[in-house]
């Protein structure tokens, strides 16, 4: 059973999200979102490593911040439609997918650091 984690942009003092998944395993991180129809509000997928995603067989749009080493944001995806991939961002090692419109609500922006409560 995956873990799961809060995701806080420090920066901006906000949480975006309290029920996160954590995909830390192989086949977690290969089924993803997958098998969800949704991602209801304040729910999340934090994929650990991850540096590129797609949404091949999604059903949902969805959002994702994409973070270094220290947690701070290199890359933001918003509105990312079904059937389609991300740019590989090699300064990236994970990747947080939130329902869509989260990253626009919460402010994020480039170098906001995060924090991931587990």
């Amino acid at each position: 059973m995956p873990g799961r984690a809060t995701a806080i942009n420090v920066t901006r003092q906000v949480t975006l999200a309290t029920h996160v998944r954590v995909a830390d395993t192989s086949l977690e991180r290969g089924t993803g979102l997958l098998k969800d129809k949704e991602l209801a509000e304040g729910h999340g997928l934090w994929i650990v490593p991850c540096n590129s995603i797609h949404s091949f067989g999604m059903k949902f749009i969805f959002d994702a911040i994409f973070l270094d080493r220290d947690l701070r944001v290199v890359h933001l995806v918003c509105q990312m439609k079904p059937w389609r991939i991300s740019k590989i961002k090699f300064a990236a090692k994970t990747v947080l997918e939130l329902p869509a419109g989260v990253i626009a609500q919460s402010g994020t922006k480039l170098d906001d650091r995060f924090e991931m409560q587990r």
